[in-house]
């Protein structure tokens, strides 16, 4: 098993370091275009293996594509992080163009692969993915409704005193502030609906706090977040490498499901080997959809704003 992280930065370290730890693959490749950074992380990161108590192959290489041959699943973290004040939105430009470049490379070596795509805006950025690469839709998934569905559960535990482990939460729709639905009325403490714990108004919070919870983080620390998205990806990748079938919420190419169609948003479902295997209808309450329906307006707008660019 051979694993490819793109990008170096903060994000792609730490999902490289989280997948070495867990010996998810014989080797990781980290590859960087800034010289000599994804060498030198990767070889920080080989001096825990005795340490960590891990024997995965770590390699750090500049540009250099070929090294990544033959990889079984690539994780695409590279392009500009968040600025505090900027949006997602607002990244479009710069990272459609590292993205589309990326996987070009990369499918000239692992045309085989599972591609995770973790650049922002996701949803677009997922989007371009699939329609540059033409590959299958189940081997193209958007990592975000993972992190965003672990920050519910975050400060759900905040109000309730208890442990994240024993919380089910689960956010869908677009991987932005504004867009991304918690779903409060599913969220349970071990089959404890939570709407049973916690009154409306603090439910209404905790989504609330959900939804900016990247912009608070991005505001807090002057860039994007780095730990909980490098564990993200490791879950994900985790899921795939041993054939899990687990269910998470990811970004994924809807043909009609959820009421959308030709579009990548966040929805449940079935990941292993394959990549993403089917969809799980949670069946959304009127309320739920409409704002589901409204996610999508958003993200479709974004893919316009994409489709102006590549058409420029």
């Amino acid at each position: 098993m051979k694993i490819t992280v793109v990008g170096a930065g903060a994000v792609g370290a730490t999902a490289a370091d989280n997948i070495a730890r867990r010996e998810l693959a014989e080797e990781v490749v980290l590859l960087d275009i800034k010289e000599g950074v994804a060498e030198g992380k990767a070889l920080d990161l080989t001096q825990t293996a005795s340490l960590s108590g891990f024997d995965t192959r770590i390699t750090g290489v500049t540009n250099n594509y070929a090294k990544t041959a033959d990889s079984d699943v690539v994780v695409i973290t590279s392009g500009i992080p968040r600025k505090p004040g900027m949006t997602r939105e607002e990244l479009i430009g710069t990272n459609a163009r590292i993205v589309e470049d990326v996987c070009k490379n990369l499918l000239q070596y692992s045309p085989n692969a599972i591609i995770i795509v973790v650049a922002n805006p996701m949803d677009t950025m997922t989007y371009l993915v699939h329609k540059a690469t033409g590959l299958p839709k189940n081997r193209i998934i958007g990592m975000g409704g993972i992190l965003d569905s672990s920050r519910f559960k975050c400060y759900l535990q905040k109000e309730l005193g208890c442990s994240q482990h024993d919380l089910q939460a689960v956010v869908v729709g677009g991987h932005g502030d504004t867009t991304m639905i918690p779903l409060t009325r599913l969220a349970s403490l071990n089959s404890t609906p939570v709407s049973n714990l916690l009154s409306p108004e603090k439910l209404k919070q905790v989504a609330a706090d959900t939804m900016v919870g990247g912009a608070t983080l991005t505001k807090l620390l002057g860039t994007s977040a780095w730990y909980a998205p490098g564990a993200a990806i490791a879950v994900l990748v985790k899921a795939i490498v041993r054939n899990e079938k687990k269910v998470f919420p990811c970004c994924v190419y809807l043909e009609g499901e959820y009421g959308q169609d030709d579009i990548c948003m966040g929805v449940p479902v079935v990941v292993g080997s394959n990549g993403w295997e089917k969809i799980i209808d949670y069946k959304l309450s009127k309320e739920e959809q409409e704002a589901f329906n409204k996610s999508a307006e958003a993200v479709r707008s974004m893919n316009n704003v994409l489709d102006t660019l590549v058409k420029a």
